[in-house]
């Protein structure tokens, strides 16, 4: 039986929230751009930490032992490979262009169906070959290779971040079949935590009352992207609105004009919307694994929705 698609006006408050979300994707990357002060460490302590507060008195809303999982290696290498997708994503934003380095770190449905084919032996089909193509191809004119790629090679890190955004991603969708989506956002963001707790101990110097406040805001539209990404997929489904994730690159785009000044070149722009088509082609065709956010949370409504039926 076919389930029914959910109604018109369900789907565009679901596209209007999965835009908010990334609106607040763009806005958190813009801070941490303009915290050039405080180290990256630090930043991404903070992002987890604040993130980890809103979270845990929901996660504890019942009782501790629902914290109890068998399956603490996944939750592991989920939360490594997030919090170093978030640690070279921020490198990358202090050190060019906020659009390029949003849209090359958020690039990750391009590199899932390789993360699943070589992890999962899933087949790659023609479609998502050729969606990879489009994306590699627009990637490729971002990046402009030459001597100058290797002396600065800032674009590679931020290429690497979505590369593990994409395992992130993979091994959300794997947990997600036996663990509810608050219980992995939980231990994501207490095992990054505890993590960058080190980095940013390490790293630390005391912020000034601006930069607290940044800081503040790093952490509280990382936790509010989280949330909006969650009511967006339980009003529409991800192939519906998952090509929406991509504003992110316009909303940053206008934040790098208006307070960096920067302007794209026409073989940036081509390169991006060469990306963006690869990226929406491979998440309409790539399969389950590709479906909802790309690289920190995975397919909300599938989790949330079995959660709830429960």
């Amino acid at each position: 039986m076919t389930t029914p698609s959910p109604p018109r006006s369900s789907a565009a408050l679901g596209a209007l929230l999965i835009v908010a979300a990334f609106a607040c994707v763009a806005v958190m990357s813009a801070l941490g751009k303009a915290l050039v002060g405080i180290s990256t460490g630090m930043l991404v302590f903070f992002q987890s930490a604040f993130s980890l507060c809103l979270l845990a008195p929901w996660a504890l809303r019942t009782d501790v032992p629902s914290l109890r999982t068998s399956r603490v290696v996944l939750h592991a290498l989920r939360a490594g490979a997030g919090l170093l997708s978030q640690v070279l994503m921020f490198v990358a934003v202090k050190r060019m262009p906020l659009a390029d380095a949003v849209l090359l770190s958020n690039s990750a449905p391009l590199f899932i169906p390789l993360v699943t084919w070589i992890w999962l032996k899933e087949h790659i089909s023609g479609v998502v070959g050729a969606s990879l193509l489009f994306g590699f191809v627009g990637v490729i004119l971002i990046l402009r290779p030459s001597r100058a790629l290797l002396d600065n090679p800032v674009a590679l890190i931020a290429i690497t971040a979505a590369l593990c955004s994409a395992l992130a991603l993979v091994a959300v969708n794997q947990l997600a079949t036996t663990e509810p989506g608050w219980r992995i956002l939980f231990y994501y963001f207490l095992f990054s935590s505890m993590a960058s707790a080190p980095l940013a101990i390490w790293t630390w110097r005391r912020p000034t009352a601006r930069e607290w406040l940044f800081l503040a805001g790093v952490g509280l539209m990382m936790a509010s992207s989280q949330l909006l990404i969650i009511l967006a997929y339980r009003h529409a489904p991800p192939g519906r609105i998952a090509p929406f994730n991509y504003t992110v690159v316009l909303f940053s785009g206008l934040l790098g004009w208006v307070v960096w000044h920067d302007t794209p070149g026409m073989l940036a722009v081509a390169g991006a919307l060469l990306v963006i088509a690869g990226g929406v082609l491979s998440t309409r065709f790539g399969g389950r694994h590709t479906e909802g956010h790309p690289g920190w949370v995975g397919r909300w409504k599938h989790f949330f929705h079995r959660e709830d039926a429960g």
